[in-house]
């Protein structure tokens, strides 16, 4: 909760702090979903970049790679930066970033200008993520789980509209149409403009200093490190196999199943609605019953139903997809809270960190996985990433912090 907000006496000032801060959590998610939304137009569109620039599936992993490298190489920058120095008005100038990104990709007339305008967009998502995952927790009044899981399902949200609109928009008129996706960009700027006066707003209210937590790590510096190692080591499962499923699924299903493109970016809009919602449980879950609990249920639970996917009929692979896509998704909120639990006060820092090596890990998923789908099949590929959860085992070795808050 602001400071500001916890200089108002009594039950009325608490009212306010709530109503507030709730409505400056729907405004940021509103602009993940936004955020979210055009970065999904990439992938959604692979299967027109594919047949009119004539690209294997590797050229088709680069591209992703260079999206996410540059919508994760910065992230860390920018949060340890912003720790220090706060930029209340670095999210509308983020998502102008985008912006420019999506006129370059809708004009583009080369591969290496397709590159160009997904390295743009990766920026503007770079300087989004950590600073908007900072104002959530500003805004959290204490119920971080709950503030992180209301930021990334708006995230998970637009991921799941993005496919969608490109099947109604995109496909029909070809790749010019995705310029009417920069519509989007600017609503996210008038949004985060809005946000950014909030912010502001809280610098001021105390002294115009780095908003310090008092809380102070109590455990050993090893524990600490191994946990995060751990951390990434988790991070890598869960995100290397979403790589698989958001970059290669609609691939799957036409190889497999030989349904259209149309139809495989209806089931892929159904999975990442899946997400979508297994990420709004994640953040309550773990305020009530523990981050770690979330964690051993969301990676290591998903393994039967990896393990059966590629086996499977079209009906129960798309029925698995949303099992899949609903209990995988609880675990980053979860991830990054306890991150931000084990390095008190440094919150734009891990932000940044996690949300980065999180883009990362896609990122090069999706170009190995690429590689490895021209080499094989996009089927064995599915078969391969059918064991990742297994390191979900590596969860028993992170300490317990907080006690449940389970009233």
């Amino acid at each position: 909760m602001s400071q500001s907000a916890e200089a108002l006496p009594g039950a009325a000032g608490r009212s306010l702090a709530q109503k507030t801060a709730f409505g400056i959590l729907v405004a940021i998610s509103m602009s993940h979903l936004l955020n979210d939304l055009m970065q999904s137009v990439i992938s959604a569109i692979y299967p027109i970049l594919k047949n009119e620039f004539a690209l294997d599936f590797g050229q088709i992993g680069i591209i992703q790679l260079v999206f996410q490298l540059t919508a994760s190489i910065l992230q860390p920058l920018v949060g340890i930066y912003t720790d220090k120095r706060p930029l209340p008005f670095s999210l509308p100038v983020g998502m102008g970033f985008t912006l420019i990104g999506l006129l370059l990709l809708a004009t583009a007339g080369s591969y290496v200008m397709i590159l160009v305008s997904v390295a743009m967009i990766g920026l503007g998502s770079s300087i989004f993520h950590p600073e908007s995952s900072r104002v959530a927790r500003m805004a959290s009044g204490g119920r971080h789980g709950l503030a992180q899981s209301l930021f990334q399902v708006g995230g998970n949200f637009g991921s799941a509209i993005g496919p969608l609109l490109a099947a109604l928009i995109i496909l029909p008129r070809g790749q010019g149409a995705v310029a009417w996706f920069a519509l989007a960009a600017l609503i996210g700027i008038l949004l985060l403009s809005r946000v950014g006066l909030w912010y502001r707003a809280q610098h001021r209210a105390a002294g115009g200093k780095k908003a310090v937590q008092a809380v102070v790590s109590t455990l050993p510096r090893k524990v600490v490190v191994r946990s995060l190692v751990i951390l990434a080591l988790l991070i890598f499962s869960k995100f290397f196999y979403m790589a698989a499923l958001t970059s290669y699924y609609t691939f799957f299903l036409i190889d497999e199943f030989g349904v259209s493109v149309r139809d495989s970016q209806l089931y892929l809009f159904v999975f990442l609605g899946a997400v979508a919602v297994g990420t709004v449980a994640g953040g309550p879950i773990g305020d009530r019953f523990g981050r770690k609990f979330v964690i051993w249920f969301s990676i290591l639970g998903v393994l039967p139903f990896t393990l059966l996917l590629p086996h499977a009929s079209l009906f129960w692979t798309v029925v698995l997809s949303i099992i899949i896509g609903l209990v995988l998704s609880s675990a980053f909120s979860a991830i990054i809270v306890y991150a931000q639990e084990l390095m008190p006060g440094k919150v734009g820092m891990v932000s940044g960190l996690f949300f980065g090596f999180a883009f990362g890990m896609g990122g090069i998923g999706a170009a190995a996985l690429g590689e490895l789908a021209d080499m094989t099949s996009i089927k064995f590929v599915f078969q391969v990433c059918a064991f990742l959860p297994v390191i979900g085992l590596l969860t028993a070795f992170l300490p317990n912090l907080a006690p449940p808050r389970r009233h």
